[in-house]
């Protein structure tokens, strides 16, 4: 018979349970009330209410964590810095959540709790969810998330009713025109099958629509024998604020491209994101979950699904960490395993001059950046604490960095053990000045205009990033251009865009100093040139397709639509993909 003390910490460690559920019940009511809106805000076309959700809803999970951890101190008191009341608490959560529709994201919350209280310190699944307490369900999602179609021969009447069923309160442009496209778009893919195959074809299309920046995406599927076809809708308004279809995509990388981690969160409405996670990961099963719920929002998650596979990928690798290859970078020491898809970063103890900021500050731009549109320019990354490693799988030479460049994050536990207090995991992506030194004549030109589009978009979304030297862009599998190295970034706005100034005697045409006065916002685009030095063909093939970007008045043109309220349209596959719509109205 348990004696009364027993008693009294089963008590405990229950309330606990329960007030940590209660916490995750309170922040996803919160989460799907900000998604709700998704839908009543595309409609009205309510762009800088789109951005502002966006930003909100990623600030719910963090403040629910910090007031439920808050409550619990003061519900339980001392005994919460007990480890053993955790190994409890997990017992009766486990229990609580054996029916629960959101356990891994429920669990997710308990481990950001236990966190919180112990400042990611000693993390263990004994005390938290390293691993999940339930097994993973077959990808075979429920009906009752999506809507199925038989056609038989009708596949204009089953894209009519797939519109329909989108059920917007706007009007169309002209939706027999967007059903058309659409049907001459899907030839190509269902070709590959017989007229019987075709006619035995099912088309499962989600029931929720996702809402991202200023288009709404329907989802789905073409299901022929045992093969599935993705598919995806970019629904857009035009200026007089009725709707068309954009395109159509069936193809699988561009599917990926549409769910980029460049790219900001979809708003989908859901109770059951796994579920959406699992009709996502059929469409695209090289994607990893992780990534997939990053893509719904749920960022926490995403989190602890890498941290999972990692450990997974770990366990198999006898691959040493070394450190990542292109130019060091001034604030940050990469490294890497070499067959591994992502960097890790750290922020250096010192940095060498000009550099002039602190890790503080260097953090505040990363987070800037996680609340940011990315615009499908910037890579989302991973921040944790407390991160361990095996020294054995860390290289000397990577070793022998990390304790002459950041020493204050490094910590020893136990013999082979090696903690670094903070770092950033990202993305690998091959620098852009490495991608040129290997690329053809026709690769460099195609980058260099996928370089100048990035900074133009990232512009427009009213970023600077600062320092704009290929060594810190990257390019993706899908040779698109991403910007990773994020310590100068700034809003545009912040900027002041100037022309160098004409020299008015000898001296100061020959003088080896500035004889001009230069402000800490002040930017001069005509330097911009020197990022090219010893590389002509690569800045030839910019100019020609972007040397507006020398121009003191592009920026400020741009500064003035930034001002004035513009958003930019930014499109997540190549314009030649859009359909042509024939009419006046300008999109």
């Amino acid at each position: 018979m348990p004696s009364q003390l027993q008693r009294l910490k089963n008590d405990m460690a229950q309330r606990l349970a329960s007030a940590i559920l209660n916490g995750f019940e309170a922040m996803f009511a919160d989460f799907t009330n900000v998604t709700l809106g998704a839908k009543v805000r595309f409609e009205k076309a309510d762009w800088p209410a789109v951005q502002e959700a966006s930003s909100q809803r990623i600030e719910i999970y963090k403040g629910k964590v910090h007031s439920i951890a808050e409550l619990i101190k003061g519900l339980v008191g001392p005994p919460i810095y007990e480890p053993e009341l955790w190994v409890l608490a997990k017992v009766y959560y486990i229990d609580i959540l054996q029916y629960h529709a959101n356990y891994e994201i429920a669990e997710t919350f308990y481990n950001s709790i236990y966190c919180y209280v112990f400042g990611h310190d000693n993390i263990n699944d004994d005390h938290a969810f390293v691993t999940s307490s339930q097994k993973p369900q077959s990808l075979e999602v429920s009906q009752n998330l999506y809507h199925r179609y038989s056609p038989g021969e009708q596949v204009t009447d089953l894209t009519r009713d797939l519109l329909d069923g989108c059920l917007f309160n706007v009007r169309w442009e002209d939706k027999e025109r967007d059903i058309h496209n659409i049907v001459a778009a899907a030839r190509e893919p269902l070709l590959r099958f017989s007229p019987q195959e075709r006619n035995n074809m099912q088309v499962d299309v989600l029931k929720s629509v996702f809402y991202r920046s200023k288009a709404a995406y329907v989802i789905g599927r073409v299901v022929l024998r045992d093969n599935t076809i993705p598919f995806v809708l970019p629904i857009m308004h035009n200026r007089q604020g009725e709707l068309f279809v954009d395109t159509v995509i069936f193809d699988r990388d561009e599917l990926s491209v549409v769910f980029s981690f460049t790219r900001s969160f979809f708003m989908v409405e859901t109770n059951d994101p796994s579920s959406i996670v699992d009709f996502l990961k059929i469409l695209m099963p090289h994607k990893a979950r992780s990534e997939l719920y990053a893509c719904i929002g749920f960022r926490k998650h995403s989190k602890t699904e890498f941290f999972r596979d990692f450990r997974r990928y770990m366990a198999k690798t006898e691959e040493q960490f070394v450190i990542a290859p292109g130019i060091k970078g001034m604030v940050m020491s990469v490294f890497t395993l070499p067959s591994y898809d992502f960097v890790f970063k750290l922020i250096k103890d010192r940095f060498a001059p000009p550099k002039d900021m602190t890790r503080d500050q260097v953090k505040e731009k990363y987070r800037l950046v996680s609340r940011h549109d990315r615009v499908g320019r910037m890579a989302d990354t991973h921040e944790f604490s407390n991160f361990e490693f095996d020294k054995r799988m860390l290289s000397e030479e990577l070793l022998h960095e990390l304790y002459q460049l950041a020493p204050s994050l490094l910590k020893e536990k136990g013999e082979h053990r090696l903690v670094i207090d903070h770092l950033y995991i990202e993305r690998k992506m091959i620098p852009l000045n490495i991608y040129l030194q290997h690329a053809s004549d026709e690769d460099i030109v195609d980058v260099m205009d996928e370089y100048g589009n990035a900074i133009k978009q990232l512009a427009a979304a009213n970023i600077f990033p600062g320092d704009m030297l290929l060594k810190n862009f990257g390019v993706t599998r899908h040779k698109r251009v991403v910007f990773y190295d994020y310590d100068e970034i700034c809003p545009l706005t912040d900027c002041v865009f100037r022309t160098l100034p004409e020299p008015q005697n000898e001296y100061q045409e020959m003088s080896g100093e500035l004889w001009y006065t230069v402000g800490p916002f002040d930017i001069f685009p005509e330097e911009f040139r020197l990022f090219f030095s010893g590389n002509p063909k690569a800045r030839k093939a910019f100019e020609e397709r972007h040397g507006d970007l020398y121009n003191v008045s592009y920026w400020t043109s741009i500064q003035e639509n930034i001002r004035a309220g513009q958003i930019l349209d930014v499109f997540p596959y190549r314009k030649r993909r859009r359909f042509q719509r024939n009419v006046d109205k300008a999109s």
